[in-house]
């Protein structure tokens, strides 16, 4: 039975190497969108032979010998097909094979090296746990607390004037047995909040959306990883913003013009009314074309500066198409060139294989 499970262990690790060889092409399928954590999903490798018996060639008899050349009839039946030969070339052998969401959120923090984040804040909720640091006088033996029940038992005897100095042997009796006992006690967690923001304007295509959405999809996934209490706020926008459902966000179809400072309006107002930075860690994510009003850009600015950017443990601006000039705007407006800022990351991806470059650079951080 070791064996097998060591060679379970082993084909395990085959698979993962496999699959993160072609990381970008699985993270870029959209099909995979509205799954969940712990759904299968087929995916087919390359480049796997399955184990198969295979004869030694220096022995004679056995399976498969005997007169006759190979594609001769069995039992002198015509074969199939007439007098058509087989063909000689290599045919597909892929392996399908089965693999949860979170473990491919796994392989996707291993390859891209992404840390384990370490949260700031904490709060209080009501959640408990049992820890054993009291005592009690019933109890099963796995529990017996041996120091106590000795310190207990030598108190009997002493009290009684059975203890014996020059014969000091100890005999726990029924009434000096102690036992650890378990004690609830709320145990802290740690909370994340993710604020995905999305533009949805006519300049935004369907390619563009596609991309949003598979990127916000991966990003979603491999937090929940690293967060045991994960609450998600949706925000879809052109000239005005308004916060969605998860379904919603993922399958809005808009058009308008575009006004980004409407969405961090909504943003700053969802933080100050329902998140504290003392107790949240909270990732506002913004997704668009990168075609603004220049006008309102100012405005955008100014949120950034004044509440979203000193509530956030970080804020990543995602640019699906290289037509538009916002996160121009933004690095000269922070002067990101010359001052880079820890709380702030951008990315530019324009098709499917540049989502992984897009989540390593938002992530690398571990904030």
């Amino acid at each position: 039975m070791g064996d097998i499970n060591i060679d379970h262990s082993r084909y395990r690790q085959i698979i993962r190497g496999k699959v993160r060889e072609n990381l970008r092409h699985y993270i870029a399928n959209n099909d995979l969108i509205g799954k969940q954590g712990k759904d299968k999903v087929h995916i087919p490798i390359r480049g796997i032979n399955l184990p198969r018996f295979r004869f030694d060639q220096f022995q004679q008899g056995g399976t498969g010998q005997g007169d006759g050349d190979e594609g001769d009839p069995i039992n002198g039946d015509e074969a199939p097909g007439g007098n058509k030969k087989a063909g000689d070339g290599s045919g597909s052998h892929d392996l399908e094979v089965e693999l949860s969401l979170e473990e491919l959120a796994d392989i996707l923090g291993e390859e891209l090296g992404l840390p384990y984040i370490k949260p700031r804040g904490s709060r209080e909720i009501n959640e408990e746990k049992n820890v054993y640091k009291s005592i009690a006088h019933e109890g099963p033996k796995s529990l017996r607390h041996f120091k106590r029940t000795y310190k207990q038992a030598l108190k009997r005897q002493i009290a009684t004037g059975t203890y014996d100095p020059g014969n000091p042997v100890i005999v726990p009796q029924k009434e000096d047995m102690r036992y650890r006992a378990p004690q609830l006690i709320p145990k802290p967690e740690t909370n994340a909040v993710l604020i995905y923001m999305m533009d949805v304007s006519g300049s935004m295509g369907d390619n563009e959306k596609r991309l949003v959405r598979t990127t916000s999809f991966w990003i979603d996934l491999w937090l929940q990883r690293n967060y045991k209490h994960l609450e998600r706020r949706f925000i879809i926008h052109d000239s005005d913003a308004k916060e969605v459902d998860e379904h919603a966000f993922y399958h809005t179809k808009e058009s308008g013009g575009t006004k980004i400072s409407s969405a961090y309006q909504l943003c700053s107002d969802i933080i100050q009314k329902d998140y504290s930075p003392e107790h949240w860690n909270i990732y506002p994510f913004h997704f668009t074309d990168g075609d603004n009003n220049s006008n309102d850009n100012s405005r955008c600015f100014q949120l950034l500066r004044d509440i979203i950017l000193p509530s956030s443990n970080l804020f990543c601006y995602g640019q699906c198409a290289d037509r538009g000039h916002y996160v121009d705007d933004l690095i000269k407006a922070f002067d990101l060139t010359h001052h880079p800022n820890e709380k702030i990351r951008m990315s530019v991806f324009t098709e499917g294989q540049d989502i992984v470059d897009a989540i390593k650079n938002f992530l690398k951080t571990g904030r």
